[in-house]
């Protein structure tokens, strides 16, 4: 019987964020939980590498700046990128996890409406986070 396999492979992560030091922390908190981590600083790239990498559960942020470097292109938010996420087979279903410094009153609500299953303010509470990182993946898991 090879159902010793699936464990062996860490479960992926995607950690989508403009902010470095964001992207920094929560990919060693995530690595030492035993994760596989991978990043994206905004919504082109963070659709992208969910396409190609089919991650576990996607870590987002709400706000992202605009996106001066490819002369303006789509204003993405966390909004517009779990929309996009959604349309594809790839993301029907994956677990989002909003972390944002946004006015959590103001987002919340829209978020959780919008798919997300849980909602974080930043600064991040990591115990509280990988909490519901854990029990997201294990109902993913015995779901399928």
């Amino acid at each position: 019987m090879n159902t010793q396999e699936v464990p062996a492979h860490p479960q992926k992560i995607l950690v989508v964020d403009d902010d470095r030091i964001i992207l920094k922390t929560l990919s060693f908190k995530l690595k030492s939980a035993g994760y596989e981590v991978i990043v994206a600083l905004d919504g082109a790239q963070a659709v992208g590498t969910a396409r190609k990498e089919k991650p576990d559960l996607i870590l987002l942020d709400i706000t992202f700046p605009p996106d001066v470097a490819h002369g303006g292109g789509v204003p993405w938010d966390g909004f517009l990128i779990m929309e996009w996420l959604r349309r594809m087979d790839e993301g029907k279903n994956m677990p989002i996890i909003i972390i944002s410094g946004a006015d959590a009153a103001k987002f919340k609500d829209r978020a959780l409406a919008a798919g997300a299953i849980a909602f974080f303010q930043k600064p991040i509470d990591h115990d509280a986070l990988l909490a519901a990182i854990r029990k997201a993946l294990a109902v993913d898991a015995g779901g399928a």
